[in-house]
């Protein structure tokens, strides 16, 4: 996907609805970790909370960011 706002509806999509065998399929890590201060915005809560508790690098991204 080479559109910017294309990638992050992706992200945003696999993130909510994604299951196992589609995370490695459509997720990136360092992309992740590049869009999550944006991404993070626009999930909810708990898939914020989630990912963030399950990957700390996402949250000291985010600090690191700010």
């Amino acid at each position: 996907m080479s559109k910017p706002r294309q990638r992050m509806g992706l992200y945003r999509t696999v993130l909510h609805e994604g299951l196992r065998d589609d995370l490695p399929r459509y997720l990136n890590q360092d992309l992740l970790l590049q869009l999550w201060p944006v991404l993070r915005a626009l999930v909810g809560r708990s898939v914020r909370t989630v990912w963030e508790d399950t990957f700390p690098q996402l949250a000291s991204r985010t600090r690191a960011a700010a």
